[in-house]
């Protein structure tokens, strides 16, 4: 998407919330940190007058969603939603659907197993005190102790492939993966890994938002753009 707006020549902004500590560089004007919640969204909506806003967070990053829906109502700002197809299960797969994480928790056996626990860093609270190993894959190293423990910890960077995630589930004696519904080709390859491994896969759904224009493809956006108004920016 950043690349489409820069190669158009559109007055842009690239905003990060900043949990990762060194993001990927845009070909835009950046910026990186939270907003103060809608309000505060809305107030830079107003002040940067901005005309468009494009939601392309991450479809677990439900706060940022709900506050760009609100923002966006409260300054007049049409918006936008940029977001990858769910996941859908194929011939193989042993999926478990769970509605959220706690779900996702209570769906593990009780009985120890090695879990390729692949949800990122902020919610591994929820599977403290199951007594499992766990397999995390993280973008960052961890500041502090992890809250799990029997944890190993693996800082990477994707997008991966399913022959080298096959390969790390094999090492790991892996046998159950928990996942979060994010979609895309980059993650994708952990549930093509599960899949030739006949692994049990407990997948989070992602949360219930509002409805919103949405689409699916970077170029349908930058239509969505030249069809509503010239854009002075979007973020």
């Amino acid at each position: 998407m950043a690349s489409l707006l820069a190669d158009a020549r559109m007055d842009a902004v690239f905003s990060y919330a900043g949990r990762t500590a060194a993001p990927v560089s845009q070909p835009l004007p950046t910026r990186v940190g939270g907003f103060g919640g809608a309000e505060g969204l809305a107030d830079y909506l107003r002040d940067q007058r901005i005309s468009h806003v494009i939601d392309a967070t991450h479809p677990f990053a439900a706060q940022i969603s709900r506050n760009a829906i609100t923002a966006t109502q409260a300054a007049g700002v049409p918006l936008l939603v940029l977001e990858r197809p769910a996941w859908q299960p194929e011939p193989g797969d042993n999926w478990t659907r769970c509605a959220d994480i706690p779900a996702a928790a209570r769906a593990l056996p009780e009985t120890p197993a090695h879990v390729f626990l692949a949800i990122g860093k902020q919610n591994l609270g929820a599977f403290a005190g199951l007594a499992h190993r766990w397999l995390l894959r993280l973008v960052d190293p961890p500041e502090g102790a992890l809250p799990l423990p029997n944890a190993h910890a693996i800082i990477a960077r994707g997008p991966f492939t399913a022959d080298a995630d096959q390969a790390l589930m094999n090492a790991h004696a892996i046998t159950h993966l928990v996942a979060k519904n994010a979609g895309g080709a980059g993650g994708e390859a952990k549930l093509i890994a599960a899949r030739r491994l006949r692994l049990p896969v407990i997948l989070i759904d992602r949360p219930a938002l509002p409805e919103r224009m949405t689409v699916a493809d970077p170029q349908q956006a930058l239509d969505w753009l030249h069809q509503t108004a010239p854009a002075r920016r979007g973020v």
